[in-house]
């Protein structure tokens, strides 16, 4: 698991925020390369800076069932 931080810290900084006072969710290492290989970081901490707007993204949905239906042993690669 590694914690993605749901407003990005570059732009937690530009609005004044601590990096250690940003809000963070525990994603598995696929799905937290999947959010800053698809979204950039203005749209993520725009209209994406919380699981649940994440969760309705269609793309996020997509990939979500897509991943759970991997072996666990499988690597999964995010292009």
């Amino acid at each position: 698991m590694t914690e993605h931080h749901l407003i990005p810290k570059s732009q937690g900084r530009r609005r004044g925020v601590k990096i250690h006072a940003l809000p963070t969710a525990m994603l598995c290492g696929a799905c937290h390369k999947f959010l800053h290989k698809t979204f950039s970081n203005a749209e993520l901490a725009g209209e994406l800076d919380s699981v649940d707007a994440l969760l309705e993204q269609e793309s996020v949905q997509r990939f979500v069932a897509w991943l759970s239906k991997q072996p666990a042993t499988k690597g999964v690669k995010v292009r």
